[in-house]
């Protein structure tokens, strides 16, 4: 095979010869034009990949902007909400601190309308209908309103909020204190519970003493009222009958009558001097002590004047003591004074 001299300039050596054979030089073209192939689709291959890495970045730009942009919109609409709510809390909070019970009442009964899970709003409206109840003449009106606070109120402990918010169970407390004798066992539960989380109010032991003498437990009853005691303040009438009632009804006489004459000493109300020695009288019966409980009702009536009802124990009394012309002379005079009186028509056979 013959050898082709080939002359190739080299940068680095100005005249160097390099020898190949002829099936070399074939080789070489062969070489080279499979090599120019792949650099003509290696270059269009660079120029489709740069496409794609402009279209992923133009895509990346996108995404990126969509999601600021909700980002933004995510802001602008809590901000709104949260705007809102401020705004609902700030007007609830005034009519609220400014003894407007009614209005709140009112507003809270309408933004629940719109958020009627909302803890704050279930609060507020259960405290402001307690108000409007304790505050009704009518007894109906009264427990309506009580319902509702109930309902609001009980609705409002679903939350995690609840658990430490001595607030409401001291409202539920005294809200079913106030549905009765039937409900007492509620009122102990919960106003026992607002104990338990230390919240602090003068009249619970009051109310819890009134819930546990509703539900038969008077000595439970009597420690309640004993705590109500406040050192250097004079105790109210209702406090002093609430005991003596207590003690009477687990038989102790003795620390009922302390209790009654103490009302009878201090109290500048009249009624509530008529009531203690209407239960001293009571007591005096009970203990066959007549010419005590006669002296009682005798100076009721000398101090206040007439009254149905001390007539009506005079005859009873009397009655007692076998004397029934002056029993029924009694009984005669409670029924003029007073025609509706049930007890003293039922005597008279009217």
């Amino acid at each position: 095979m013959t050898a082709i001299a080939v002359k190739i300039q080299n940068p680095a050596y100005d005249s160097s010869l390099f020898f190949f054979k002829t099936s070399e030089i074939i080789d070489i073209k062969h070489r080279f034009s499979i090599e120019s192939c792949y650099y003509m689709l290696g270059n269009k291959s660079s120029r489709y990949g740069k496409q794609i890495n402009n279209l992923k970045t133009i895509r990346s730009v996108i995404i990126l902007f969509s999601a600021v942009l909700v980002i933004i919109a995510s802001i602008v609409v809590a901000n709104r909400v949260r705007s809102s709510v401020s705004v609902e809390r700030r007007e609830l909070l005034q009519v609220w601190n400014e003894g407007d019970y009614e209005s709140a009442y009112e507003l809270s009964r309408d933004f629940l309308t719109e958020k009627p899970v909302d803890y704050f709003l279930l609060t507020v409206h259960g405290f402001s209908a307690y108000q409007m109840g304790i505050s009704q003449i009518n007894n109906q009106n009264t427990l309506r309103y009580i319902d509702e606070s109930i309902f609001s109120l009980r609705k409002a402990l679903i939350h995690n909020a609840s658990a430490n918010d001595g607030r409401i169970h001291y409202v539920l407390g005294k809200a079913y204190g106030y549905k009765g004798s039937e409900y007492a066992d509620l009122a102990v539960k919960y106003l026992e519970t607002a104990n338990s989380l230390s919240y602090f109010a003068q009249d619970i032991p009051e109310y819890l003493g009134l819930a546990y003498a509703a539900f038969g437990d008077y000595r439970s009853s009597v420690e309640a009222f004993t705590q109500a005691f406040i050192p250097g303040k004079p105790p109210s009438d209702n406090l002093l009958l609430s005991i003596a009632r207590s003690y009477m009804a687990m038989g102790d006489f003795n620390m009922a009558e302390s209790y009654l004459q103490r009302c009878v000493d201090f109290s500048l109300d009249s009624k509530s001097i008529v009531i203690s020695r209407l239960m001293l009288a009571e007591i005096f019966r009970a203990s066959n002590d007549f010419s005590g409980a006669e002296v009682q009702y005798l100076t009721i009536l000398n101090d206040t004047g007439e009254n149905a009802e001390v007539r009506f124990q005079l005859g009873e009394l009397y009655f007692q003591l076998g004397d029934t012309i002056r029993a029924r002379s009694e009984w005669r005079t409670a029924y003029r004074q007073d025609p509706a009186h049930a007890q003293a028509r039922a005597r008279l056979n009217i």
